[in-house]
């Protein structure tokens, strides 16, 4: 297990941040490595962005030593999406067979969470978001077509892309944790408008199918103070409550959104017309 810990920071400090300190701060930059479980615990509302790309052998889920716990989730839940082959997940003896793109949620209290491929020439990889749990919900796999789907934008405005609301309350329950999957349609590259915010929750956002050679330019910041980083193929991004969360691509995209917080209203957002940003 590799972990490290991230600290929150004021918006007043972060709009002097350089280039390299925002990049330290909320760049994850390398999720995936064979046979390793990656976790980034961020103080954001506690959440926990990680990613694991196991072999045929599995890797255990652990705890590491910043969750004073006998157990990974002994406190938490967790979601997972996989990005890459086909996975075989084992919590608490229950198998479960994620194809691409399917999730799975795992409540509080498993006990041993076992991750790994069905070959290690075509490896698994899973992203995954954590967040604090207080009651124990039952574990669901869920996959595209279970989904609660919402079609928006459109190719004149460059962001015309299907939300796929995956694990979110309309379709299974949890505690405080939402994951989700935007797709963006070929010539789009925009999301997410309108900007927005959303104090009640933080967010973290996970790129991939980005094509080779192509590159995210993800936005951050207040409405009027933004920054940018620029982002690969599969590296996360971690969005506090006061920023917004916004981005472009040189090609279209897909992005895994994670959030936790106090609600689990998905429309909780304090919107900003485009011509405010600055």
């Amino acid at each position: 297990m590799d972990w490290e810990l991230r600290y929150a920071a004021h918006p007043a400090d972060a709009k002097n941040y350089d280039t390299e300190r925002i990049r330290k701060d909320f760049l994850v930059e390398e999720l995936f490595k064979s046979g390793k479980v990656k976790m980034v615990y961020t103080m954001y509302d506690r959440l926990i962005v990680g990613g694991s790309m196991p072999t045929v052998a599995g890797s255990k889920l652990e705890p590491f030593e910043e969750l004073k716990a006998e157990y990974f989730l002994q406190r938490r839940e967790l979601g997972i999406i996989n990005v890459g082959g086909p996975a075989i997940i084992k919590a608490d003896g229950e198998e479960y067979k994620l194809g691409y793109k399917e999730a799975l949620y795992l409540g509080s209290g498993n006990k041993e969470v076992i991750l790994a491929s069905e070959s290690d020439a075509k490896p698994a990889k899973l992203y995954m978001n954590s967040a604090p749990a207080h009651k124990q919900f039952p574990n669901k796999k869920v996959t595209l077509a279970d989904a609660e789907v919402v079609v928006l934008g459109s190719l004149e405005t460059s962001n015309h892309r299907q939300i796929n609301k995956l694990l979110v309350n309309s379709v299974v329950e949890t505690c405080q944790l939402q994951m989700g999957m935007t797709e963006l349609k070929t010539g789009s590259v925009w999301n997410t408008m309108p900007p927005h915010t959303h104090n009640r929750r933080m967010e973290a956002y996970f790129y991939f199918e980005v094509p080779d050679e192509q590159v995210v330019c993800h936005f951050m910041g207040q409405p009027t103070e933004t920054r940018h980083i620029w982002m690969k193929n599969e590296q996360a991004v971690i969005s506090p409550s006061w920023s917004i969360h916004s981005a472009a691509g040189t090609a279209n995209y897909t992005f895994i959104w994670g959030m936790g917080g106090e609600n689990l209203d998905y429309g909780d957002m304090d919107t900003r017309k485009p011509q405010e940003l600055r």
